[in-house]
């Protein structure tokens, strides 16, 4: 900073005295000088009029040196005036003054100074947020404190740019800030450093894996099916090369994958029933899932009195724990009993398919109104937690009140 603002002084100093400088020149009497050189051509054409009598050349020597004269007269000012302006000078200090303010308003208002003063005190703050994120029983960085570190980071590793734990620590804050350039650029630095640290290795290939960027995907499975070689049993180097041949809409690929890792997972744990849910999703978007669920529904003598002609009947089923159902289907309503069919087309989200559950429970309702959300009086049927195989029919009974 300091630097900048001399370099600034010495550019303004130097034009300055050139200012002052033309000024003064300018301010200069030119009338001798002018007046010398008129009677050096008046001497030098005499001379050549002597030279050209000689020769004979000219005839009428005095009537040309009586012209010569009278031209000389002619551009001689009949009363010489010599103003010295001893202010001149001066008048070049309020363009200076000027010169000045505009030079640095202009700083001020494009150079990025207030940008310099924020980063100058980030940098102060660096080391005591080094400090807090490095302890585990400190409180947890906010995202712009975690911005904050990351630029004072940057300006660190400038100075220290062959520290590889530091470049390790700017790919994983590139990945929790979700700016996958910073975190692939990070970790490529660092692998230039370690190119055989197989955990730097990991963290950049999923870092390719996240990347929007088809060729970082190509490039992010060339790595892993290499590294996988080595560590044909590595959950991890299992799960990103699923991810990624599903991200490539290689969904058998990624089923195989998914398929090896649950031998290597403990049953029912939360980490097998992910891997169960994104093989049943790769095989719905595969065309392959044949998974549904037949519904037989009936209504109470007292429920089928109260029908009205524009209601509509909703069936949601949930996995019997979350209220947020993962299928629902919405039909006009028609003659009772009813059979209908839902299946992963019927999904809320991708993400929680009807094929992957183990355990459901049905919910059918009939909107008098259509209204989406349960009114009073509304009719309803429920089931239980029933266990669900992928094929099943259930029945359910529409002879509940809602209150």
């Amino acid at each position: 900073m300091s630097a900048l603002w001399l370099s600034i002084c010495i550019i303004l100093l130097a034009a300055c005295a050139l200012v002052l400088t033309s000024g003064w020149r300018s301010g200069k009497d030119t009338s001798t000088q002018r007046d010398q050189l008129n009677k050096t051509f008046y001497r030098q054409r005499l001379n050549e009029l002597d030279e050209d009598e000689q020769q004979g050349v000219v005839a009428e020597k005095q009537e040309m040196i009586t012209e010569l004269q009278q031209t000389l007269l002619t551009d001689i000012p009949e009363q010489q005036t010599v103003i010295r302006r001893s202010s001149g000078r001066w008048v070049l200090w309020p363009g200076l003054i000027i010169l000045v303010l505009v030079t640095l308003g202009m700083y001020l208002k494009t150079g990025g100074l207030a940008q310099v003063l924020a980063w100058e005190q980030i940098n102060a703050q660096y080391p005591k947020l080094r400090a807090q994120l490095m302890n585990p029983q400190d409180k947890a960085l906010n995202i712009r404190e975690l911005e904050e570190f990351e630029v004072g980071l940057r300006t660190s590793l400038q100075s220290h740019p062959d520290n590889i734990n530091d470049w390790a620590m700017l790919g994983r804050l590139g990945m929790v800030l979700n700016n996958t350039p910073l975190a692939s650029q990070a970790f490529q630095r660092a692998l230039k450093l370690s190119p055989n640290n197989n955990e730097l290795k990991l963290a950049y290939a999923s870092v390719l894996v996240r990347s929007q960027d088809p060729q970082d995907n190509r490039q992010a499975q060339v790595m892993l099916s290499n590294m996988l070689t080595a560590e044909p049993n590595s959950l991890r180097i299992l799960s990103l090369l699923a991810a990624v041949n599903y991200t490539q809409q290689n969904y058998d690929t990624a089923i195989g994958y998914w398929q090896k890792m649950l031998p290597l997972l403990p049953a029912n744990s939360k980490e097998a029933n992910a891997v169960e849910q994104g093989i049943e999703l790769a095989r719905t978007n595969a065309g392959q899932q044949s998974s549904k669920l037949t519904l037989n529904v009936a209504i109470s003598p007292t429920a089928e009195k109260m029908l009205t002609p524009n209601g509509i009947l909703y069936i949601s089923v949930t996995d019997g724990v979350s209220p947020v159902p993962v299928a629902v289907k919405r039909i006009p309503l028609s003659h009772f009993p009813l059979t209908v069919t839902l299946d992963d087309s019927n999904a809320m989200v991708q993400q929680r398919l009807l094929s992957a559950q183990h355990n459901i429970q049905v919910r059918v309702r009939i909107s008098r109104d259509g209204s989406a959300d349960p009114q009073s009086g509304d009719w309803y049927g429920q089931t239980g937690k029933l266990p669900y195989n992928g094929h099943q029919t259930v029945a359910v009974v529409i002879n509940q009140q809602q209150p």
